[in-house]
């Protein structure tokens, strides 16, 4: 980390220093409100007529304070495609982060951060060769693996990497996003992927899972943690060299769940691992970081009056940034920009995305306050898997969508 504090760090960061950084007061009991202000100061501005972001780069400050108190002996490496935007990248490497990535162009934009490529692990399990090839060509030698195809595809693209094999951790019960129906080698594949890197003379440097996003149950952490020790142990009995990485997901989420899954995790690593001081742990969070830091306000740009029943359009919407609702189970609860009056009334209320599709449907039977074309929608906890995997449909791009970077204190 450079400078003398983190924010000091993360003003000079590349992705931040060449930006302008808004400075607000932060309200202990009212964090809504002090946003609010500050959204209101920046829509009141003549140039700002379409939907905005503002980013808090303080969030991720008390973020990683959090994290590093909570789990002191992993080192975050964030999960890029959770939300691209360069200033949390910047921000994240000023702290001492490493990196998620799951493409050629995910490790172009974190190497441009001036970021080592040793602090870079290529986590996609199956890779195209062409990006491998790239990996390889910058440096980038530690990268996951639950095939034996994958195998003989590193061989052939890149073989100086490392392998870090893919488990299937134990299921979890809910959870938000399951990645274990995708990725993860199954306990009976352990083995045979074990033997065949090892006829492939790469070396295997560690194991990896993932329970899941925003998994209900933490238990579920002491049983991938139980079942990548028996990895560590096949491996040795295989008379493989010692495995030196664990590395336990992503999947977090900010407050008392991630409270109560640090809890676990320290347990099950000091039961399966305490004897093994020489592996470096190391979790993948993404929304853990994003999720929280991110608000986002957009306009309303259309209006229709049914009786008592409200229809409004805004400038952001399912194909948009707001894609996060089919994409990640968001649960959108919009609320007005302007400050509420006592005793309001409220109407039953649909929200509409911009494009052309019906499906473009924010919110149906939400109660909001008379609104107006002009006014503007906020939506809170923005960041993760929005500005990511939003589209250009029908011809709006979210690239349009300006993100504003704030400071609180």
């Amino acid at each position: 980390m450079v400078g003398s504090s983190p924010m000091q760090a993360m003003l000079t960061a590349p992705g931040v220093k060449d930006r302008k950084v808004l400075a607000f007061k932060r309200d202990a009991l009212k964090d809504k409100d002090a946003v609010s202000g500050l959204l209101r100061s920046i829509a009141a501005r003549d140039a700002v007529r379409s939907a905005f972001y503002v980013f808090d780069l303080a969030r991720v400050v008390d973020l990683h304070r959090g994290w590093r108190r909570a789990l002191a002996g992993v080192r975050p490496c964030y999960a890029v495609k959770c939300n691209p935007e360069p200033a949390l990248l910047g921000a994240l490497a000023a702290l001492g982060a490493g990196f998620d990535c799951a493409s050629r162009r995910e490790i172009e934009a974190v190497l441009a951060l001036g970021v080592e490529p040793g602090s870079i692990v290529y986590a996609n399990p199956c890779k195209p060769e062409a990006h491998l090839e790239y990996a390889a060509s910058v440096g980038v030698n530690l990268a996951t693996y639950d095939s034996e195809e994958e195998v003989a595809k590193v061989k052939r693209c890149h073989p100086g990497c490392e392998l870090i094999l893919r488990i299937k951790g134990p299921d979890g019960g809910d959870v938000r996003v399951d990645l274990g129906t995708k990725y993860g080698a199954h306990p009976e594949e352990v083995v045979p992927l074990l033997r065949a890197a090892q006829r492939a003379g790469l070396n295997v440097a560690g194991v990896s899972f993932h329970v899941g996003s925003g998994a209900s149950n933490t238990d579920v952490y002491r049983g991938a943690i139980e079942a990548a020790r028996g990895v560590f142990d096949a491996a040795a009995a295989l008379g493989m060299p010692p495995m030196r990485v664990l590395d336990i997901g992503g999947g977090f989420m900010a407050g008392p769940a991630f409270e109560e899954a640090a809890a676990v995790i320290n347990g099950a690593l000091e039961k399966y691992f305490g004897e093994l001081p020489c592996v470096e742990v190391i979790g993948e969070p993404g929304r853990y970081f994003a999720e929280t830091a991110f608000t986002m306000a957009a306009r309303v740009i259309g209006k229709r009056t049914r009786g008592e029943v409200r229809e409004y359009w805004i400038d952001d919407g399912l194909y948009g940034t707001l894609s996060c609702i089919p994409m990640d189970h968001y649960v959108p609860r919009p609320r007005p920009l302007a400050a509420s009056r006592p005793g309001e009334k409220t109407f039953t209320s649909t929200v509409f995305g911009p494009t052309c599709d019906s499906l473009d449907t924010v919110v149906t039977g939400y109660q909001l306050p008379e609104m107006s074309v002009g006014d503007w929608l906020v939506f809170d906890d923005m960041g993760a898997y929005t500005t990511a995997s939003g589209s250009n449909f029908n011809g709006f791009s979210t690239s349009d969508i300006n993100i504003y970077l704030a400071y609180s204190s």
